[in-house]
């Protein structure tokens, strides 16, 4: 098993990477794939890695990130919530935990939280980590150090903060959100001893090098965890016109990815089911440990019982172990138990199939749509100079020093 404190070595050299971005015979990926797999079991066995999320506080967002629904900049209806109560975020956990997820992430919008929503989400953490067996992420934008170490305090895990995309490309996807105060902030998470989740969003436009340069970064970043973003276009976006990717595109990128990554725990999130269809279970033969369970963001997923037998027909194991709360990776060692998670951890005993059986997050319900006016949503700020770049002081967000 790969030791989370190492970097192992990319498996594929930059120039491999980009020939093998230009296969397009369906045998040919195939046979990626299967190159894919064997360093998949080899480095995680049958071991798996399921998420849930809950999308705590959503819309309002003063960011210009190209691909968000939720940016002030996007003509699209703003989907809208305030920050959830602890108990509320205790109660989509509990849904996420009979639904057979192994780790619970709470997710909210912008570069910063206040120091009122954040101490919801301690306290939320707290209330996940004494009445569930699951593993506890959080995403919240940028954080100093300080802050880090309250999140770990109070029993946050690890930390999710995506770089988006690669380097060269990212002042396309937001000019308003610096690259490297994405950077700062994922120094700050493991200056705290947390675990990272670092990953991107695939078909923003960017070139197959770019696609590649990306993968080498994350590889140079070393993050615990990756989750891969397929671009599902919403209206009234800058990327909203864009297509969606061929199904064997989407298989062929997450295998380049995992030989260039081979030690990270690799999950698809958002988009995957609109870019993948039929061929979602081709995807986790190249290269996946898991999948974000149950509903996204701003948009509906799959059913819990069709992820967990996706992976079984791997002849992946989907069971937690009865540490599977206190210990932050279980999910790449040997020795995984049958059965179900200890009755009492768990309120509720059995594991659902349909996402209705349990509260879980439920965007269709639970966002408020905000109908906006054209002429009230502002034009995407233009992509600054690279001197402008170079010189320009990164943004002290809210939280960062507090």
């Amino acid at each position: 098993m790969p030791d989370p404190t190492e970097r192992p070595e990319p498996l594929i050299s930059f120039e491999e990477a980009l020939a093998l971005g230009e296969l397009t015979d369906h045998d040919e990926i195939g046979d990626l794939v299967e190159r894919a797999w064997e360093v998949r079991v080899g480095n995680f066995g049958d071991s798996t890695d399921m998420c849930s999320l809950v999308n705590a506080k959503s819309g309002g967002c003063a960011e210009d990130c190209g691909f968000c629904a939720q940016s002030r900049y996007a003509e699209s209806d703003t989907p809208m919530h305030a920050m959830m109560e602890p108990e509320q975020i205790l109660e989509h956990a509990k849904a996420a935990e009979a639904a057979g997820a192994h780790r619970f992430c709470m997710v909210t919008q912008g570069q910063g939280l206040s120091r009122r929503d954040f101490e919801k989400v301690l306290e939320g953490a707290r209330l996940v980590a004494s009445e569930t067996n699951l593993k506890r992420c959080a995403s919240i934008g940028h954080m100093s150090a300080d802050r880090a170490k309250k999140l770990k305090e109070a029993g946050i895990q690890r930390v999710h903060h995506n770089v988006e995309s690669a380097r060269s490309y990212y002042p396309e996807v937001s000019t308003t959100v610096r690259y490297e105060g994405r950077l700062r902030t994922i120094d700050a998470v493991r200056e705290a001893g947390l675990e990272s989740c670092v990953g991107g969003i695939l078909n923003l436009g960017e070139s197959p090098r770019q696609r590649v340069e990306m993968a080498f970064e994350l590889s140079e970043i070393n993050p615990t965890s990756v989750p891969i973003n397929l671009l599902n276009p919403r209206a009234g976006t800058k990327f909203g016109d864009r297509e969606l990717m061929s199904p064997w595109e989407v298989v062929k990128w997450v295998a380049i990815f995992r030989l260039i990554i081979p030690g990270a725990l690799f999950r698809l999130c958002g988009g995957r089911v609109e870019n993948l269809g039929d061929l979602a279970p081709l995807a986790v033969r190249a290269g996946l440990n898991g999948v974000m369970m149950g509903n996204f963001l701003t948009t509906l997923g799959v059913e819990p019982a069709e992820d967990r037998e996706m992976f079984e027909a791997n002849g992946l194991n989907v069971a937690r172990q009865p540490d599977n709360g206190s210990n932050p990776r279980p999910d790449n060692r040997s020795g995984w138990l049958e059965g179900e998670t200890p009755e009492v951890r768990t309120p509720i005993s059995d594991l659902i199939d349909a996402q209705h059986e349990a509260p879980m997050w439920d965007p269709s319900t639970q966002l408020r749509v905000i109908k906006k006016k054209k002429e009230d949503v502002p034009e995407y700020p233009e992509r600054p100079s690279d001197r402008e770049e170079e010189n320009s002081a990164v943004p002290q967000p809210a939280g960062w020093g507090d």
